[in-house]
């Protein structure tokens, strides 16, 4: 097994040394993003309704019945102090989402639920009308709807797999946006793009493809991420030049030599900035020695 994977890693680096090094041309858009564009977390507490005996056990989670009174009580159904109620078909859930940037009023965006109790089971429950706050406390969406949850599949000799556990589910589409995030363009006549991944050549790269497309000076590195560009004030004009800047394409530059190993699969994988000198390796008694024979 050890002779069988030096041999696989010798073949791995022998193919990557003996190929030639191809540049591979990206768009700007797919290594940077624009500076204040970006989305935003959101998060809500709910109920979970029309289970089939798999909800809360209402002792050992008192937060569902608080839930349940709260509920009743706005809606008009005044109970009792006191009342043991023993609800299997309920559950407290978690709803959390994420509002895309520039998402306006009556958009559509999917939603997560989890179990937050003891529920043994979501399936077939219905979420109840959650309102999904922001970091600032305010109300960005309001979900509900029915979830859709992974179950068990027919196995061989009919026996039942597990594909996926039961306490969590989505809703696509199951939030309405009720509030936009103001995200603007840039600040004054500047916008900024934000690279991925440090690095200074590639910004070196991009301000001279910007600048030879546009006219010089247009494009400015702040530094081995940040790139300042001049752009029109007007949000039409600014749209449709970011959309220009976003299609140029580049060459990256090459990252830094990587190798990586899998200790227990004896796996190696490398990138193609990895080179490898005359060495010997030795294990035991085995004994492989790397050189170059033009």
């Amino acid at each position: 097994m050890i002779l069988r994977n030096i041999l696989i890693a010798i073949g791995l680096i022998s193919t990557l040394l003996i190929a030639p090094s191809l540049a591979m041309a990206e768009r700007i858009k797919d290594i940077s993003s624009i500076q204040g564009v970006r989305a935003n977390q959101l998060i809500g507490y709910g109920l979970v309704v029309g289970l089939d005996g798999t909800g809360d056990q209402t002792q050992q989670a008192p937060f569902t019945i608080q839930s349940i009174v709260s509920m009743l009580g706005q809606l008009g159904v005044n109970l009792p102090p006191g009342i043991n109620m023993q609800l299997r078909n309920i559950a407290a859930v978690m709803v959390t989402a994420t509002l895309p940037a520039f998402a306006k009023p009556g958009q559509n965006i999917d939603v997560t639920v989890s179990s937050m109790g003891n529920a043994k089971s979501l399936r077939g429950g219905t979420l109840l009308m959650t309102p999904l706050k922001g970091v600032d406390n305010q109300v960005y969406a309001v979900a509900q709807g029915s979830l859709v949850i992974g179950g068990a599949g027919a196995g061989a000799a009919g026996s039942s797999v597990q594909i996926n556990h039961l306490n969590a589910g989505r809703i696509s589409a199951g939030a309405t946006v009720e509030r936009a995030v103001p995200t603007a363009l840039g600040q004054g006549e500047h916008i900024h793009l934000e690279l991925r991944d440090t690095d200074f050549t590639t910004a070196r790269m991009i301000v001279e493809r910007i600048n030879s497309r546009f006219p010089s000076g247009t494009a400015t590195a702040l530094d081995g991420r940040v790139i300042q560009i001049r752009a029109p004030l007007d949000n039409s004009q600014r749209v449709t030049f970011i959309s220009q800047i976003e299609n140029l394409e580049i060459n990256p530059a090459q990252g830094p030599a990587k190798v990586i190993i899998n200790a227990r699969t004896g796996s190696v994988v490398m990138n193609q900035a990895v080179m490898l000198a005359t060495s010997a390796v030795a294990h035991g008694n085995l004994s492989v020695i790397i050189n170059t024979q033009p």
